[in-house]
């Protein structure tokens, strides 16, 4: 019998995702646990399986359309099932039309007023597109998929160059395919000389659909921000040990398992929570969460933002164990590959700008968790010791405190311990 199938809860945090794209084209028969379509939720792209076998008889939302959980995205069934009363019950959004009885009803009342039949494909205007002035058209506009948008700026296709084959001419995803696999002609954007005659007025612009990573990002920033007491924490690093440390393990292993100046830094913010247990810890209202392991989330820079993929028990592992499970943690976020296992339930985490360049700055807790560690480059700095100027790495870390739970002599004391684990490496292995 067919049924509605209906947007599933993909992800802990998940409150409504995005058709990513359909594995399955209307018609295709699937088997129990065969995926369907890939989703884009708050934190990666998931695979939305079925339960059961059947047939994708129709499909509501199409690729970069948006869903909230339990609204209906397509309908299935077995093959060949008449559809036409389920279709005319849904909308392309999932809310009911108006009963028959009612719309007869209507028109005694008023045999002008007309009922349209129920929409079975989602009007242009009603998905999520960029709208491009053509210059080249009379006035004329090219109507882009986010995706296909997305893809055209990522590949420096010229948009006025690409053939839409959607609704309205519409471009989507399948047309830049075929344009990047040679099937049209395409300009890198800006090979196009440009006149006074055909540069006229304000510029011209694209608007792509927010992901819902950074839809979260913004929800859980705006609440970090608000709500959270913070205050910060300052203090320099000399880092010439552990540099020193780092070269003599990457002297002992392979090419594959060499270290960073990171994986030493989540040792040793590991094994400092252990030693503060206020630094590792949440505030719950009416109770203060004590964890008894050090789950450190290292946040990694993705296309649509920030993640925070979590090390399990770092205060356990050794620096390269440490340093081979972020770097494969890392592989999948920016694949979109991580399960809601990985990325959820920090009990601290450490955002490195280092490698950018950067100095200082400071960092957002992420929310429940009470710290996070805001990690600027190491660089020649010249200082006094014993009354002689000397040459040291110098490191400057930030720590973000809830002021609910870590008081500022607990964050001071957490971050002289790490300072201590750095400048004497040999503490980490006490």
């Amino acid at each position: 019998m067919a049924e509605k199938f209906l947007m599933p809860k993909l992800s802990p945090t998940m409150e409504e995702g995005q058709i990513a794209r359909w594995v399955k084209n209307e018609g295709d028969t699937y088997d129990a646990n065969e995926t369907l379509a890939e989703v884009d939720t708050d934190k990666a792209t998931m695979e939305m399986t079925a339960l059961t076998s059947g047939t994708l008889l129709k499909i509501l939302k199409g690729a970069g359309e948006t869903a909230a959980l339990g609204e209906a995205i397509a309908i299935i069934g077995q093959k060949g099932e008449d559809i036409t009363t389920m279709l005319g019950e849904t909308t392309s959004n999932g809310k009911a039309q108006p009963t028959t009885e009612n719309t007869e009803a209507k028109e005694k009342e008023d045999p002008k007023a007309k009922t349209a039949p129920p929409a079975v494909e989602p009007a242009p205007s009603a998905i999520p597109q960029s709208v491009i002035p053509n210059p080249q058209s009379n006035g004329g506009r090219l109507i882009v998929s986010p995706i296909a948008a997305r893809m055209a700026a990522e590949n420096s296709i010229d948009l006025k160059t690409v053939t839409g084959t959607g609704p309205n001419g519409r471009i989507i995803k399948r047309d830049i395919e075929t344009a990047l696999s040679g099937g049209q002609t395409t300009a890198a954007v800006g090979q196009a000389a440009l006149t006074p005659s055909t540069v006229v007025g304000a510029s011209a612009y694209t608007e792509e659909n927010t992901s819902k990573m950074r839809q979260v990002i913004a929800g859980r920033l705006a609440e970090s921000i608000g709500p959270i007491p913070t205050f910060y924490l300052t203090v320099e690093i000399e880092m010439d040990a552990a540099l020193e440390l780092r070269k003599q393990v990457n002297a002992s292993v392979n090419e594959d398992r060499k270290i960073s100046v990171n994986d030493i830094i989540v040792k040793a913010a590991a094994m400092s929570l252990i030693k503060h247990p206020f630094a590792n810890a949440s505030y719950q209202d009416k109770t203060i969460r004590f964890y008894r392991q050090a789950d450190i989330g290292v946040a990694v820079a993705v296309d649509e933002g920030l993640i925070t993929p979590v090390i399990r028990g770092a205060n356990l592992k050794g620096f390269v164990e440490i340093s081979a499970e972020i770097k494969d943690l890392a592989a999948k976020a920016k694949a979109k590959k991580l399960q809601p296992d990985e990325y959820t339930g920090a009990t601290f985490s450490i955002s490195n700008l280092g490698m950018f360049g950067i100095k200082e700055f400071t960092a957002i807790i992420n929310p429940p968790e009470a710290g996070i560690l805001a990690v600027g480059g190491a660089a020649p700095t010249p200082v006094v010791r014993d009354g002689q100027v000397v040459v040291r790495s110098i490191m400057n870390v930030t720590m973000s405190c809830d002021h609910r739970v870590v008081d500022g002599a607990t964050g001071a004391k957490f971050l002289q311990t790490f300072k201590q684990m750095l400048e004497q490496p040999g503490m980490m292995s006490a």
